[in-house]
């Protein structure tokens, strides 16, 4: 798969000297985009009050359009001010803040992310990457640390200090459940040794905000997994991952449908690499591979939830099938049909 010709983006105004900041640069396009907020309002007034759809991040500028009609000056602006915007989306209620995997998120900035977004929203933060990745990957950003096992995996303390303390601080009014993504590891883990782990973290971590733990090896989704989460009123991340089970079969898992909120995050389709999506379906403004299958489980696991009185978080990446803004409206679609 071969990518498409980037375009300049039409949400910078430093592209064209003659518009300034928030100018519209078609008001035909704008109009447009005014009828289909104005369509998808009427798709929202139909959706269930507990449900919380949105995307994995937000600072895409191939959503013009789509998400966004202001122009920002420059793209520095556009990551500081967009979330703003997005949230005015009538069918955003929640997004996946995913940097916080790569490195924890300052206090100054969430609190900036906060003054942005209305009082009923909340996010889904990503749980930073030395507390939830068991060993570190052959790969030479990680330096000395590559293929070794992390010795703060599941550290509780590592986490309220660096990772929950300035999301409590500067972020309380927004947060929703946190995702501990667990990679996979350079070796396999032994299920029960990370059940283990699990259940010490989850009892010693802080419980301001709940937890949502989401596993990329399916060899780790057993009973006693199952039972853990029980045990602390964790709740299971249902991904649509390309080495986990579909959704429906997760579904099948006893003890899963239990905990709120329920969580689904929509990443890649099965066999399929995430670096060669991103170069495919970038700028990630149309549908490039709808996966119907993926949206009858999503349908059915929203529909359980909300049966059990069960808050639900949708959280959707451009690579599930292209655009992840066209993928929450076909889902919306369904769900109200």
């Amino acid at each position: 798969m071969t990518g498409r010709r980037r375009p300049k983006s039409p949400l910078f105004a430093e592209e064209d000297p003659q518009l300034g900041l928030f100018d519209r640069a078609d008001e035909k396009a704008t109009e447009s985009t005014g009828d289909a907020h104005g369509e998808l309002e009427s798709i929202r007034d139909r959706l269930p009050a507990k449900l919380r759809l949105g995307t994995s991040s937000w600072t895409f500028p191939g959503w013009a359009g789509l998400v966004y009609r202001q122009r920002y000056a420059n793209q520095r602006a556009f990551l500081r001010d967009s979330l703003g915007e997005y949230a005015q989306h009538p069918l955003m209620r929640t997004v996946g803040v995913d940097r916080g995997y790569y490195t924890p998120v300052s206090e100054e900035e969430l609190a900036a992310y906060s003054k942005q977004l209305p009082n009923d929203f909340r996010a889904a933060m990503k749980v930073w990457q030395r507390v939830t990745m068991p060993g570190f990957p052959r790969h030479p950003r990680y330096g000395a640390d590559a293929g070794k096992e992390n010795p703060s995996f599941l550290d509780p303390e590592l986490f309220a200090q660096a990772v929950h303390a300035p999301v409590r601080a500067g972020f309380s009014r927004h947060m929703g459940p946190w995702i501990v993504e667990i990679a996979p590891p350079p070796s396999p883990l032994d299920p029960s040794w990370f059940c283990e782990r699990l259940d010490a973290f989850l009892a010693a971590a802080p419980r301001d905000f709940p937890f949502a733990v989401e596993l990329r090896d399916r060899k780790l989704l057993t009973p006693d997994y199952a039972k853990t989460l029980q045990k602390h009123g964790a709740s299971h991340v249902f991904n649509y991952w390309s080495r986990m089970p579909r959704i429906a079969d997760q579904m099948r898992m006893d003890g899963l449908l239990e905990a709120t909120p329920l969580v689904c995050r929509l990443l890649l389709p099965p066999g399929q690499r995430y670096a060669d999506l991103k170069e495919a379906y970038a700028p990630f403004d149309r549908l490039v591979a709808p996966q119907p299958e993926m949206r009858q489980d999503v349908v059915g696991l929203v529909r359980a939830a909300l049966e059990r009185d069960l808050e639900c978080y949708v959280i959707v990446n451009n690579k599930a099938e292209g655009s992840s803004p066209l993928t929450v409206r076909a889902l919306a679609e369904l769900l109200v049909d």
